[in-house]
């Protein structure tokens, strides 16, 4: 084999060991991120989600997912206050894969508002994936039928 065609080769190996070493530790780059659909209809899953939401959510968004007062108006910080989760807010009017980045990564990342001030938690490394679906899926399990079913609307309007 040439000098030229053997370095070609080596340099592919090379590459190609380098790219496999990587989607062996970190993940495929080109595979799709997992699609997150919230299950208000599984008993285990609402059970967990009332525990989480109940240990993790409840302080700011209420007992009753009735969320603080004046939520739609910024406090002396700037920063809106925690809004309700109940029909009467806005959590409704996203998609589940956008509610659940939300709760994973906050709103600043999730939205590309690198500045944006919140008081919500980031809950990467805090909650697993499992136990932020579970949460959410506690919380649409709260809403009025005609509300998740706008919500259902919404998600299949997502996917397409």
């Amino acid at each position: 084999m040439k000098p030229a065609l053997q370095i070609a080769v080596l340099s592919a190996a090379v590459i190609g060991g380098v790219f496999a070493g990587l989607v062996f530790f970190i993940g495929n780059p080109f595979a799709e991120a997992p699609v997150y659909r919230l299950r208000p209809y599984d008993a285990p899953t609402i059970a967990l989600g009332e525990a989480v939401y109940a240990r993790h959510c409840a302080s700011c968004h209420g007992a009753q997912l009735q969320g603080q007062p004046d939520w739609q108006r910024r406090d002396a910080d700037g920063r809106l206050p925690a809004p309700p989760h109940d029909a009467s807010g806005h959590t409704w009017h996203h998609p589940d894969e956008v509610l659940f980045r939300i709760t994973k990564h906050g709103i600043a990342r999730s939205a590309g508002l690198q500045s944006y001030q919140t008081s919500m938690p980031i809950y990467d490394g805090v909650l697993t994936d499992a136990e932020i679906v579970a949460a959410l899926s506690w919380i649409k399990s709260q809403w009025p039928a005609n509300i998740r079913a706008q919500h259902d609307s919404l998600n299949q309007a997502a996917a397409r």
